[in-house]
């Protein structure tokens, strides 16, 4: 009779798998470690202060920046100035930095940038900041390349654009600062072109706008990019992950269709795991060093979505299948579990949508973000709560799940002794091996849980403004990265019908083995051995 992998690979091979497989482990964690750069860069501008003599405030051909051919006249603000205006001030920021006597500009391996602005307003008892004012900003992002002269500046994106600007102060005197919280900026899917410039005014268009905001002295953008080393890093280990799923992918599928049966509800849980796992894997970064997609942020998310979403369902199908104790005629389906897989199909729903309304306008307008009004503030952080939430519950629930298949072995196991020794060797290595992919899965899916809270409290760390300091190490991603992949490689391998057949005559009468594993059918054949068994009923029936 056949069954899996699992069940009838022997110990020795057994071995040499389970121990090829951590060495791969260890090799994506150390690769993280010792390899990988952190997995981005943050860089302070301070903005340059430049007066505009223009009479057409408008005119987005002209740009003010603080290196090059035509750099900006600049302005101290601390000093008292009759000739300058609010209307004729205009804060520059170069991105990168430039350097004296030095070439430094993005690179495409960077993937994307972000910009978060910080604001420097000096205390005046005259011009005090009331709570909460609203600050309006003309944001306009300009772009050139190597190859363009310093002046060559062309247009990549504006915006008017509304923000909350929330500032205390503990000591009311004229040589202290405000300590206003971060605004979030804009947000741009790719880096396509080598240097950017921001030029951002405050206008004063109606006697109310910019009114509230106190005496301004400087103006920073904090940047955050992914560095290119670690995109390097992560795209190589893509392209070596990517073939060797879909390999195994074929090769797992190929075993299914050489049984006379249809697979079973866990073996196509498994084919779409591996399939969303090649979904992930897929490096289509390459793309982006050679084409501007904006869009790559969304793709990305939408396909660790997609893969967590997979993820989550199968290790709930993967734990009750084997709790289910069934008659051979039994076969489950989908709709035994609707009501768990309705759960996290809401989850990943819910979070499909929050970033649809962030991430999807912003690829119309980089300057867009759900957090600058309350309420887009408090509807955020309420789905990242509750993902945070959600996520610890599942894996509670999980563990659950697994206490209660650990019982399920205990109860099978008191009918080991009364089994002829070969079956009892058989069923006791088969035991052993599932407590040991039991507990892996349980490993995984912490590491998975604790990755996914740290991933969403790290992005919005800079949106709502808390200083909260996360060593999110390149190790961490890589090792995570690679623990999936050789998690759910092993699975599909091990779970792969076995074309072994052990022997079932142990000095013993073919009506005693049968009356032995039709008891112990329940653990862990699964539906693979329970319909060999059935065949063998009717055989032995015949005969």
């Amino acid at each position: 009779m056949t069954g899996t992998i699992i069940e009838n690979l022997s110990g020795r091979k057994l071995a040499v798998l389970v121990t090829f497989l951590l060495l791969c482990q260890i090799t994506c964690f150390l690769i993280g470690g010792l390899v990988a750069p952190m997995p981005a860069n943050v860089q302070n501008i301070l903005g340059t202060v430049c007066k505009d003599t223009s009479i057409m405030k408008n005119d987005t051909t002209k740009w003010f920046y603080n290196r090059g051919k035509g750099k900006c006249k600049s302005v101290d603000l601390g000093e008292t100035r009759h000739d300058v205006s609010e209307r004729d001030i205009v804060f520059a920021f170069q991105m990168p930095i430039p350097r004296e006597g030095e070439t430094y500009d993005y690179s495409r391996w960077q993937q994307n940038l972000i910009g978060v602005l910080q604001i420097d307003i000096g205390y005046h008892s005259q011009m005090e900041v009331k709570p909460r004012s609203t600050i309006t900003i003309d944001a306009r992002l300009a772009y050139r390349n190597k190859e363009d002269p310093d002046y060559d500046w062309k247009l990549y994106t504006q915006s008017v654009e509304k923000r909350v600007l929330d500032c205390d102060i503990d000591i009311k005197t004229e040589d202290y600062l405000y300590n206003c919280s971060h605004i979030p900026l804009f947000e741009l899917g790719s880096l396509y072109h080598d240097y950017y410039l921001l030029n951002i005014r405050l206008p004063i268009d109606t006697p109310d706008m910019n009114a509230h905001i106190g005496h301004i002295q400087d103006m920073w953008v904090t940047v955050i990019n992914q560095n290119g080393g670690f995109t390097k890093v992560w795209l190589s280990l893509k392209t070596v992950f990517f073939p060797c799923i879909i390999g195994i992918l074929v090769w797992f599928w190929r075993r299914i269709h050489m049984l006379e049966r249809k697979p079973v509800l866990l073996e196509k849980m498994l084919l779409t795991l591996g399939i969303a796992l090649c979904f992930l894997n897929a490096p289509f970064e390459y793309l982006t060093l050679q084409f501007d997609l904006p869009f790559m942020l969304l793709l990305g998310d939408i396909r660790q979505g997609v893969f967590y979403a997979t993820l989550f369902s199968f290790w709930l199908i993967f734990a009750g299948e084997h709790m289910l104790i069934q008659d051979a005629s039994a076969q489950s389906s989908l709709k035994q579990y609707w009501r768990h897989l309705s759960a996290v199909a809401m989850g990943c729903i819910s979070l499909f949508i929050f970033d649809m309304c962030e991430r999807g306008v912003q690829l119309r307008n980089p300057f867009y973000s759900i957090w600058v009004t309350d309420l887009g503030t408090n509807l955020a952080l309420t789905f990242i709560i509750l993902a945070g939430i959600s996520t610890g519950v599942y894996f509670l629930f999980l563990c659950y799940l697994v206490w209660q298949v650990f019982i399920n072995i205990s109860q099978k196991r008191q009918s080991l002794p009364t089994m002829c020794s070969v079956r009892r060797l058989h069923y006791e290595g088969i035991i052993y091996r599932f407590k040991f992919l039991m507990l892996a899965t349980l490993i995984c899916a912490a590491l998975t849980v604790i990755g996914f809270i740290l991933g969403q409290v790290a992005e919005g760390q800079w949106k709502w403004d808390e200083n909260i300091e996360l060593e999110y190490t390149s190790a961490f991603f890589t090792g995570v990265y690679g623990m999936w992949n050789i998690y759910i490689f092993s699975l599909l391998v091990l779970y792969a019908p076995s074309h072994k057949r052990w022997p079932v005559n142990d000095n013993t009468s073919d009506t005693q083995n049968l009356s032995e594993e039709i008891e112990f059918r329940g653990f862990p054949n699964e539906r693979s051995e329970i319909s060999s068994l059935t065949s063998f009923i009717r055989k032995a029936t015949i005969d």
